[in-house]
């Protein structure tokens, strides 16, 4: 069959882009080079000789683009589609309903199973000829299922009598952009932003459907585009005509467009001089800007909201609550079958622990905010450190829709300079019992409404990637986009599971390669922790750009903004007590958590000093002081980074070149870096606390003046990045 569609201009120009250069990383995971296992290659073809489809859709499009390309690279050799079935080799993709093959197959009742976004990948028989199916009751299932059936084949998987049925345990899988409208992008480490609202809506890039591709097929959405520090402009028509441009591009990928708004919207246009959420004129001022966002993208998702938090307008300015607020704006969107996200992330600067704001805040409105109203918790209580213990409001919230936010874009972890899979972090939190209804009430399972019953979850991944040809500055920051999706669409696969997953399809199936770089990805958050923040620190970072370190900062407009307040060193010892004798945050957690995390002698030592102001010579399980063992820490994380860098040395020769010099450089960078992070922390301490560094370590080079000069002058790594301009925080 002779298919002429709207998608061959995008393939023609991907593969201009994609083969440019040696191995840039622009395909990311979705690489699809002949696969070198030729007994494999040659199964493969066996079985996907021919594709049959009986019907066009600009998704089912989609699906047949991705699969010509897919299965033309990977088994090098030209993708035959007919419109019946052959002796052999036959893929079948579709639905019951645009596809009579597939309705011949009775599958209505499993198909309800896995319900809109499910698919059912297996090998059967049609009209007594074997097939291989991707059977959905949508398009964008199929699209789904497509996806899963290369991934299959790019990571080696034997399709031989495959029998799948999957589905998304998480409704809402987004990806958060923090994109200004100047293309400056907030916390973004990989160039300008994506869009280019200069050449839109005239000009469509080709870089906008590859993004669609690389989020369709981790099984992302939804995209808020713009940053929650919202200009109010994206609701005018000059940039809606542009949005809507963009939606048109995501829209056959299954991707809903949502908009991050400004709450003073309504003042800002000049067309009123309140934005009260009462008031009368300001609740019609929304549902018809509402309603024009609807003119623009008939299938527009919803607004995300950042309000009264560091400085952002909200209901607060006019003594509102954060349900008002929200209730006003999803009574706009409603008739629409629009969503508000609602940001959780607020703290009082008057508040005694920043830990308890978000929880004292919102508990008092569980069940007050509407139903399309969906509030965004980040995964801690304060925000995207490296290790935080999960926020309460998981198990606590059970009549609130919610969902989870974590960030990709590593502002806590180096930027795109340090290697740091966020796999183990995300896998932390979503396996986090919270015993909301007893043993077993996972923050997973929450959000898989398994344990109360929402009308909507989700999640949402910061992932701000920019014009860097490889997307995300580091290309190992690609893992955490790829394992963020993979663990939104099922938050039981593991860390190491889909970390074997993404290097294969980034890289190769060697194990002499799979093996040390696996190690690597496991190991590369902890190490990160260890020569940032051991046993519970937090915080410790310098302000504005967040990138290095300032344990000694002490002063600032909010003392909240400072890493004293957090760490609370004295000569006595170093912690911030949240037990009943300090601000009792522990109390927001259900009782077999509060407790644990109560008991000094209990408590897990990497969440220690989040909970507890513990003295120096404190004996730990390791028979050291918390002086001594807070120091080998920080030695430790040195010498992971030396281990991941002799580890990767190891992998010459086996991945191309390009991308073998580009890690092999960043991680001298952070080797750099770990160090500075180290000798300024212990020296810090050092000074505080009266110990001194144990003769078995390495004595740092310098005094603490001298690292503390690094953090006025010259440790930033990019003084004209934005992120180290902008003294906003996320």
């Amino acid at each position: 069959m002779v298919r002429i569609c709207a998608f061959v201009l995008s393939f023609v120009l991907l593969c201009a882009a994609g083969f440019a250069s040696a191995e840039d990383g622009y395909r990311m995971w979705l690489r699809y080079d002949p696969l070198e296992n030729t007994s494999l290659r040659n199964d493969y073809r066996a079985q996907l000789r021919h594709l049959v489809v009986d019907s066009e859709s600009d998704t089912i499009n989609a699906a047949v683009n991705e699969l010509r390309m897919g299965l033309e690279g990977l088994l090098d050799r030209k993708l035959s589609e007919r419109d019946s079935l052959a002796r052999r080799g036959n893929l079948v993709i579709g639905t019951p309903e645009n596809s009579a093959l597939i309705a011949s197959l009775d599958l209505s009742e499993r198909l309800a199973q896995v319900g809109p976004e499910g698919f059912i990948l297996e090998q059967t028989r049609i009209n007594r000829r074997p097939a291989t199916i991707v059977a959905a009751q949508t398009d964008v299932g199929v699209l789904y299922g497509t996806f899963h059936l290369l991934r299959l084949l790019q990571t080696g998987e034997s399709i031989e009598g495959i029998q799948v049925s999957s589905a998304p345990k998480v409704q809402h899988r987004m990806v958060n952009h923090w994109d200004n409208l100047d293309r400056l992008v907030e916390r973004g480490y990989a160039g300008l932003s994506l869009w280019d609202w200069g050449t839109l809506p005239n000009y469509k890039d080709p870089r906008y459907t590859d993004y669609a591709r690389m989020n369709a097929s981790i099984g992302i959405n939804g995209a808020a585009i713009n940053n929650v520090n919202a200009d109010p402009r994206i609701l005018s028509d000059q940039f809606l005509e542009k949005v809507a441009v963009l939606a048109d591009v995501f829209r056959p990928y299954g991707i809903k467009m949502y908009l991050s708004i400004n709450f003073d919207s309504p003042r800002a246009f000049g067309d009123l001089d309140t934005a009260d959420p009462l008031d009368p004129g300001v609740r019609q001022w929304w549902k018809d800007r509402a309603a024009k966002v609807y003119e623009y993208i008939p299938d527009f998702g919803g607004f995300l909201v950042k309000a009264d938090s560091e400085g952002q307008p909200g209901p607060h300015g006019y003594q509102r609550t954060h349900a008002e607020g929200a209730n006003m704006l999803a009574e706009a969107l409603e008739p629409f079958g629009g969503l508000v996200v609602w940001r959780a992330f607020v703290y009082d600067p008057e508040q005694e622990d920043r830990f308890r704001e978000a929880y004292d805040e919102f508990m008092a409105l569980d069940g007050k905010f509407n139903d399309n109203v969906i509030l965004q918790i980040k995964n801690g209580p304060i925000d995207f450190q490296p290790r935080e213990p999960f926020s309460p409001l998981f198990g606590g919230l059970e009549d609130t829709n919610i969902m989870l936010e974590l960030q990709v874009t590593q502002e806590y972890f180096g930027f795109s300079y340090h290697l740091a899979y966020q796999g183990p972090l995300f896998e932390e939190v979503l396996q986090s019992d919270t015993y909301a209804k007893g043993e077993g009430s996972t923050v997973g399972k929450i959000l898989g409404n398994e344990v109360f019953e929402y009308k909507h979850t989700g999640m949402a991944g910061v992932i701000n990637p920019g014009t860097d040809r490889n997307w995300t500055g580091h290309p190992f920051v690609q893992s955490s986009w790829y394992v963020y999706g993979r663990m939104a669409w099922d938050y039981e696969l593991t860390s190491e599971q889909i970390a074997q997953e993404w290097m294969r399809m980034t890289f190769s199936h060697d194990s002499r390669f799979l093996d040390p770089v696996g190690d690597i990805m496991a190991e590369s958050r902890e190490a990160g922790v260890n020569y940032r923040n051991p046993l519970g620190l937090t915080h410790l970072f310098a302000q504005g750009h967040h990138y290095g370190p300032a344990p000694w900062y002490a002063e600032a407009d909010r003392l909240d903004w400072t890493a004293a307040y957090y760490h609370r060193a004295s000569a006595s010892g170093i912690g911030f007590d949240r037990t009943a004798s300090g601000s009792n945050a522990v109390e927001q957690y259900h009782k077999p958590v509060r407790d644990l995390f109560a008991d000094l002698d209990r408590v897990p030592e990497e969440f220690m000093l989040w909970f507890h102001h513990v003295d120096w010579d404190h004996k730990m399980a390791s028979g050291r002081t918390l002086w001594e063992e807070l120091v080998h820490k920080y030695y430790q994380g040195v010498e992971q980074v030396k281990t991941m860098q002799r580890q990767w040395d190891s992998v010459e020769g086996l991945i191309d070149q390009e991308r073998f010099e580009h890690v092999k450089a960043l991680l001298e960078i952070q080797l750099r870096d770990a160090i500075r992070w180290r000798d300024s922390s212990v020296t810090y301490f050092a000074s505080v606390s009266g110990r001194v560094i144990p003769d078995e370590y390495p004595q740092p080079e310098h005094d603490l003046e001298y690292y503390k000069a690094l953090e006025r002058t010259f440790y930033v790594p990019d003084p004209w990045h934005p992120a180290s301009r902008s003294r906003a925080l996320n």
